[in-house]
């Protein structure tokens, strides 16, 4: 199954942007491949702003989340993959989305699909007539 990380990202930061708001990420900057500026990082953490009149030519694909933007005057590319992307929120009320760790997320999706085994496993052992007679 897709990941859904990049959908929602680009759901919420559409929302937020036609809300008349300000969109920023917060990434996990240990990734090994964000790329950032190291001025940009506090507490192993990355809070970039990734609104339209912030940042130049941004994507949010599959794997990662690219634009050009402006550090003390200078302009650089950043790019932080999708998976370091902790939460997406509007600056101005707070209002967004935090991500599950990937791994949580595999470990619900093979729940779900045991679950789904189980479901199917006794289905099959009552597969005999199910009628019932009713007065």
């Amino acid at each position: 199954m897709l990941a859904s990380r990049p959908y929602l990202l680009r759901a919420m930061h559409e929302w937020i942007v036609d809300s008349g708001m300000t969109p920023h990420i917060i990434a996990d900057a240990a990734h090994p491949d964000v790329v950032v500026p190291d001025s940009a990082i506090q507490d192993g953490k990355v809070v970039l702003n990734i609104s339209p009149t912030a940042v130049r030519d941004l994507l949010i694909d599959a794997e990662l989340v690219s634009f050009v933007a402006r550090f003390a005057g200078v302009s650089q590319a950043v790019s932080v993959p999708t998976a370091a992307v902790d939460a997406i929120y509007a600056r101005e009320n707070g209002r967004g989305m935090m991500f599950a760790d990937e791994d949580e997320e595999q470990g619900e999706d093979a729940k779900a699909e045991a679950g789904d085994d189980e479901k199917k496993a006794q289905a099959k052992k009552r597969s005999g007539p199910n009628l019932r007679v009713v007065k």
